[in-house]
């Protein structure tokens, strides 16, 4: 499989595919994240504020030590208590950017609303032909849905999540337009798709905070709630004996207490996306972040500062 391509290559890649990922220490120095990107710099004085707006407009007690950093290492951040709705922290989580991958989170739940998880679907020519990243499906070959649904939410592979928008909407034009009304019905106002599985386009955008409202929807779906924290799955063929491995690309899966999926997404124009969902000590966090160079080590940082937060509200 070509799911292990070097950086320069993805570098270069206008479509959804994972990254080369290292390990994630509980114990990386803070000082990684400081490094990772620079925006226009924005004072933690500043920052705290908006922290404090975004909860209650009052002074919340936090300290600048608590903010995670100085720069953020993000073009967008959004951290939230689920049980509360209560926004930890957030960095223009309402700028319209590139969702990449995270995309898929609208597909699977359309396509679990729509289809059946046992229905068979068969790889078009189209699929087969779709970019990386992929697991080589063979054109004529017979999925299960849910078998394709696996492929699609694990390892982001765009041939299954093709083959089953296809089959769930008839066409992608079709099942898109299934998707934007699902938008609608939401109330994601600032979400458009014009893709079903996460390339870039002018009229595919979506906000961390749409995506925080969207993930949120889609946890609600058992079955999606499962798929997402699986660290690995095996998938195989109606039609055939060949067997495929899926490792999640979710690294934090197994190395970070309490992390339950949910997505990561990467293309060249949108950078390395994540959404984990994190429930540990009582704490039920949401973490949305939008091209981010260093975002393990960003979402290790938030989480520890969300986890932090709650338990001394608490």
């Amino acid at each position: 499989m070509d799911m292990q391509n070097n950086r320069s290559q993805r570098s270069r890649m206008p479509w959804p595919m994972p990254e080369s990922l290292g390990a994630v220490g509980a114990g990386m120095a803070l000082s990684l994240c400081l490094l990772a990107w620079s925006p226009p710099t924005v004072s933690a004085k500043a920052m705290q504020q908006k922290h404090y707006n975004a909860e209650t407009g009052q002074d919340a007690g936090v300290s600048h030590q608590d903010v995670p950093w100085r720069i953020v290492p993000a073009h967008s951040v959004l951290l939230k208590e689920l049980r509360s709705g209560r926004v930890l922290y957030e960095y223009e989580s309402e700028k319209r950017m590139s969702p990449a991958s995270l995309t898929k989170i609208m597909s699977a739940l359309v396509i679990l609303e729509r289809g059946r998880l046992d229905e068979q679907a068969t790889i078009s020519k189209n699929a087969a032909r779709a970019p990386k990243t992929h697991l080589r499906l063979k054109t004529g070959d017979v999925f299960r849905l849910g078998d394709l649904l696996k492929a699609m939410l694990i390892v982001s592979a765009n041939d299954a999540c093709l083959a089953a928008v296809e089959h769930v909407g008839g066409d992608e034009p079709q099942f898109v337009a299934l998707m934007n009304a699902k938008a609608f019905e939401l109330g994601l106002n600032d979400t458009h798709f014009s893709n079903g599985c996460g390339f870039d386009g002018v009229e595919h955008y979506s906000t961390a905070g749409d995506l925080a409202r969207l993930s949120e929807a889609a946890m609600q779906n058992s079955v999606f709630r499962e798929l997402v924290r699986e660290e690995r799955e095996i998938i195989t063929p109606v039609s055939g004996r060949r067997t495929y491995l899926l490792h999640n690309t979710n690294r934090l899966l197994g190395r970070i207490p309490g992390v339950e999926g949910v997505k990561t997404g990467f293309t060249s124009k949108a950078g390395r996306c994540l959404i984990a969902k994190v429930s540990h000590n009582g704490s039920d966090l949401l973490l949305v972040i939008l091209n981010s160079k260093r975002r393990w080590n960003t979402a290790k940082s938030l989480i520890d500062y969300g986890l932090r937060i709650t338990e001394t509200v608490r």
